[in-house]
Order: C-alpha cells, then structure tokens, then sequence
C-alpha cells in the first residue's frame, strides 16, 4: 500500500517510544492520524500539567497554592474540550467530573510539599526544542527547564502516574534523556540533571545526565527513523501485539479487523 499522508516533520520522543513499542501503533497515530479518544488518566495528566504551566508563567512570589487552586478553571476550559466531555461522558457522568477536580487539586496539594515554585528560577515552562539527532527532525516539548543554583541546567518532567519499578529506570527515563540531547544541540547547552516529579505520591527521582547516554539515546532514535523510513517506503508498518504494548492502546479494534491477532488478557479464576 502507499500512504496519502506523508512522514511528520519531527519525531517527538513520545512517537518515537510508539513506534518502538509498536511500528502499526505509529502508523496509525502519526501517519493516518486516527483520532485517539480521551483517557481519564491522560486528561487528568493534561489537567494537572495546564495549571503547572500557567503557574509557573506567574511571577515567582505569585507563586502559591491559592494561586495553583485559582488556576484550574482555566486549565479546566483549555482541556475539557467538547470531544473529552463526550469521550468521558462528563456531561452524563457528574461523579467522574468530580472526581477528576478532587484528584488535580489533591497532585496539587501534594506537590507544594515537593518544592517551593516561589524559588524555582526556571528558563522555560513548555519549552519547544527542535534539533536534528544524527539525521533526525527531533521536537520535544520540556514541562520545565530549570537553571540550578550551581548554574547548571535541569530537565523538569510531572509525572501524575504511579513512581515505576526501579529496575526499569533505563526506560523511566528515555524520553528525558532525549530531551537532554535535544537541549544540548538545540540549545546549545547539556543540562546536567534530569528530575522526574511524580506528583500525585509526591515521590521524587532523579539523574544525572552522561554524555555516553545521551549519545546512545541520540544514535538509537537515528536507527528508528531510518526504520521508519523504511517502513514508509514499503507500504506496511508491521503490527507488533504483546500483553503489554496492546494494554491501553486506542487501536487493538483496527488492529483486529485487519486480520492481527492482538491478545486479550487472561481472566483471573471467579472474575465474572
């Protein structure tokens, strides 16, 4: 087949990490451009990250709870579009409209025991780095870059799900490190920390940046786009189903009517 739609301008590193997991779940999100319905999870995320952001374009003494907590209407109508309210039905469900405004002003409150933004001296919120990562067109949008007492730089991400595994940092930390990257080409600055909030548990980690590892994660996300590339020139991005990477994916319908055989969980002894 050929595609009507041509390749994107830039690879994020949330794509990247699509087409890794699954090269049809890339196509069909940054190629055909299939619509994904809202998740309460993603639109609590969205949610939460919105008043991060009108926060911190706030003067640093502005910079309190009582201000964060005035802030979520406006990030409420920025986000809770037309489409999220009729994909989590929060016109007909009211309990679920409730309960997505006590758990954002819960990550908030749990987030000013985590930090005080009256003292972050930050360099951007939302900040749009594009650099070419050995021959790729790379966009990453950082929640936060902040310049550190010491002078150096610190790649901020929120985070409002569950602190993950440990062992699995390499992965935790990915996207991050790509951002690190792009920092140091597009900016023309290596930060020298990478802090992942995880504000709804108010857990913090954290890591330092190597230039080996940033060079690595650079030449890997080379590999895919010439791979993507590949796939694109072929007509097929082929379908990669596992337990975990059809989980929450929006496509395992489309993956099924084409003829993938994507597997279903297995249910536990007495589930009904």
């Amino acid at each position: 087949m050929s595609f009507d739609r041509p390749l994107p301008n830039a690879l994020s590193p949330s794509r990247l990490q699509d087409f890794r997991a699954c090269p049809r779940r890339f196509q069909y999100a940054s190629i055909e451009r299939v619509p994904q319905p809202a998740t309460y999870a993603a639109t609590k995320g969205r949610l939460a990250h919105a008043v991060f952001e009108r926060l911190y374009r706030l003067e640093p003494g502005e910079r309190t709870a009582d201000a964060a907590r005035g802030l979520l209407q406006a990030a409420e109508d920025d986000v809770l579009s037309e489409s999220v309210h009729k994909d989590l039905d929060l016109d007909g469900n009211l309990e679920t409209l409730a309960r997505l405004r006590h758990e954002t002003s819960d990550i908030l409150d749990v987030y000013f025991t985590m930090e005080d933004p009256r003292a972050v001296n930050h360099e951007g919120v939302e900040l749009r780095v594009h650099a070419d990562l050995d021959g790729v067109p790379m966009l990453g949008i950082l929640d936060r870059l902040d310049r550190e007492s010491d002078g150096t730089l610190a790649i901020i991400d929120y985070k409002t799900g569950a602190l993950p595994n440990r062992r699995f940092d390499s992965q935790t930390f990915a996207n991050t490190e790509l951002y690190a990257a792009l920092c140091e080409t597009g900016l023309g600055e290596r930060p020298s920390t990478i802090r992942l909030l995880y504000v709804a548990g108010g857990q913090t980690i954290e890591r330092t940046v190597t230039e080996v590892v940033i060079r690595a994660r650079a030449n890997a996300a080379g590999d895919a786009w010439r791979t993507i590339q590949r796939y694109y020139d072929d007509g097929e991005f082929p379908a990669t189903p596992s337990m975990n990477t059809c989980r929450f994916c929006a496509y395992t319908e489309r993956c099924r009517r084409s003829g993938v055989a994507v597997p279903t969980r297995p249910v536990s002894p007495g589930t009904p």
